[in-house]
């Protein structure tokens, strides 16, 4: 698969960069085509104020979220990110140029594919989930978590609205289509043909319910898939499913689609949101790192105040917002050296010392965010899983295809998790034939279910915190749907607060492993990997409050305070 993402899939192409000359702009301005740039107003300025601004420095607003002060500009002045950035009342402008890089696959979500020991088979992980629908004996994550049991408590409210803030959601899918939700689905994020190839409709926006990428289908059907008795079904298999698409087919998430998505989610009243992803083009934003240029030092400080706006606004309205860990097995507290950053544009990545007061993955370290660490199904953290206390909040699922040394599951497709995926992705990775049949060698991660009135739909493994973050989505869901109240105007929900605090009361502690600092040599990874996991049984780096628990977050009573 081509996609890029920090606990999921792909990158490739398109620029958020400034060009800034300290306080001064350049003496002369060479014409330019006309391009596109995020700005980001100075705190507390008017919008009218930044409006001018913008205007002054050569910029037409094309689109406006005057709530967190970010703008969409268009401009054809070859200098008009030094005069933004040189504007006292703007912090910078952000420009996303795409310039044709071919994506590249994703190595941890698709670890499998690029695996020869994938030919072994499926191979039997962990313990298995109550049978209910179909395929839900491959899915040991509904088991680990007790999904399974919790719905026969509570299965989810079909009033709680969970949004899915990725790549889209394919609403044509079987065990999608029950809880999709039309009216409050959006798209933010229109294709660029240079990174996500042809257009598929002439505005370049594709309807809500679509998906080109994949991974927003898989994370939706962990959150919410129905409970049918066909496919799969989800953690919370009652409850309505939102796509929010902020996310490029090619995987690349950028400023400007991921905040109008998330006022979108405050203004619209959803009740959670999952975010499998970080901004891009940098795994860290810094406020001024030495090693950035002066233009690079200010693109990273606009996207780091608007994405502190955009989630501070849509927790302020009501959203629990969930982010996935990541997947670059380092611990948040005390990163390594960043050698990937920028991931597209026209420099190419080179080493940026990370200072943890100045730098943010965004938007897991953001505030009010639920991050999410993942295990396997031994309930190990997984090799791949970032980790730490200053961040990691829960565990959950999010597959480990190396889990079980020295047992027949180890290196076997079965010890991820397997989710909803859209046939036309299937088809473009080459696992699904023009006929709709999964080709020869692909029967172990790939699986096909069809309806009597002959719809069918597709499954696959993927692994990553990625996964991890829906399963703790889908509890959260679970959580409003079982505790919430019911809200002015005929609402319902809950306050994310509480939400947070039950989901960690209720969540199953687990100490450290001793010895704390672990080696996944046998697993095959070179010291790199390497994990210390400091604290307590009661919260610790490697799973937080502990790993999420369905069941008791469903049977619990809700503590106010």
């Amino acid at each position: 698969m081509s996609k890029r993402f920090t606990a999921g899939v792909v990158a490739t192409a398109a620029t958020l960069a400034l060009t800034v000359t300290g306080t001064g702009v350049p003496a002369s301005a060479e014409p330019a085509s006309i391009r596109t740039f995020t700005v980001v107003a100075e705190d507390g300025v008017a919008p009218d104020t930044a409006i001018a601004a913008i205007r002054s420095a050569g910029g037409t607003v094309v689109s406006r979220t005057d709530e967190v002060g970010v703008y969409q500009v268009t401009s054809d002045r070859a200098d008009f990110q030094a005069r933004a950035t040189a504007a006292e009342t703007l912090i910078g402008a952000a420009e996303q140029q795409a310039i044709g890089r071919k994506p590249r696959m994703d190595r941890i979500e698709q670890e499998h594919l690029l695996a020869a020991a994938a030919a072994k088979g499926a191979g039997k992980p962990g313990k298995k989930p109550a049978k209910l629908d179909p395929l839900d004996d491959k899915l040991w994550g509904l088991a680990m978590i007790r999904a399974d049991q919790a719905r026969k408590v509570e299965p989810g409210d079909r009033r709680v609205t969970v949004g899915v803030l990725d790549t889209g959601v394919d609403a044509s899918h079987p065990d999608i289509a029950p809880n999709f939700n039309w009216a409050l689905s959006r798209n933010f994020a229109p294709d660029i043909p240079e990174i996500d190839g042809p257009c598929e409709v002439a505005s370049c926006l594709d309807p809500a319910g679509t998906d080109d990428g994949g991974h927003g289908t898989h994370v939706a059907g962990t959150i919410g898939a129905a409970a049918n008795g066909y496919g799969l079904s989800g953690v919370a298999p009652k409850v309505s499913l939102v796509n929010l698409k902020g996310g490029q087919d090619s995987g690349y998430f950028f400023l400007n689609p991921v905040v109008n998505a998330l006022l979108h989610a405050g203004r619209s009243g959803l009740d959670v949101v999952n975010m499998s992803f970080y901004v891009d083009p940098w795994l860290y934003n810094c406020t001024a790192n030495p090693a950035d240029s002066a233009e690079a030092q200010a693109a990273q400080r606009a996207t780091i105040r608007a994405m502190k706006r955009a989630l501070t606004f849509a927790h302020n309205r009501g959203v629990t917002l969930v982010g996935a860990l990541g997947n670059n097995h380092e611990d948040l507290g005390d990163p390594r050296t960043d050698v990937s950053s920028p991931n597209y544009g026209d420099v190419a990545p080179y080493p940026r010392e990370i200072d943890n007061n100045s730098c943010w993955n965004l938007p897991t370290e953001g505030p009010h965010v639920i991050s999410v660490a993942a295990v396997g199904p031994s309930g190990k953290k997984a090799d791949y899983s970032n980790y730490g206390t200053e961040q990691a909040a829960v565990a959950a699922p999010g597959g480990w295809f190396r889990d079980g040394f020295g047992t027949d599951t180890f290196r076997t497709d079965a010890n991820m998790i397997l989710s909803t995926y859209p046939k036309k992705v299937l088809q473009e990775e080459g696992t699904v034939d023009e006929d709709g049949n999964i080709v020869p060698g692909a029967e172990t991660f790939v699986f096909k279910e069809c309806k009597a009135n002959g719809g069918c739909g597709y499954f696959t493994y993927l692994q990553g915190t990625s996964m991890a973050a829906p399963h703790a989505s889908g509890v959260a869901a679970l959580i409003v749907s079982r505790h919430g109240k019911a809200q002015g105007r005929g609402g319902f929900g809950l306050a994310p607060d509480l939400v947070e605090r039950h989901l960690y009361r209720t969540a199953a502690e687990r100490a450290c492993p001793e010895p704390r600092l672990v080696s996944y040599a046998n697993e095959g990874r070179p010291a790199e990997f390497d994990a210390y996991c400091a604290g307590s049984t009661d919260f610790n780096g490697f799973y937080g409050h502990g790993i999420i628990d369905a069941y008791a977050a469903v049977t619990t009573p809700l503590k106010s305070r």
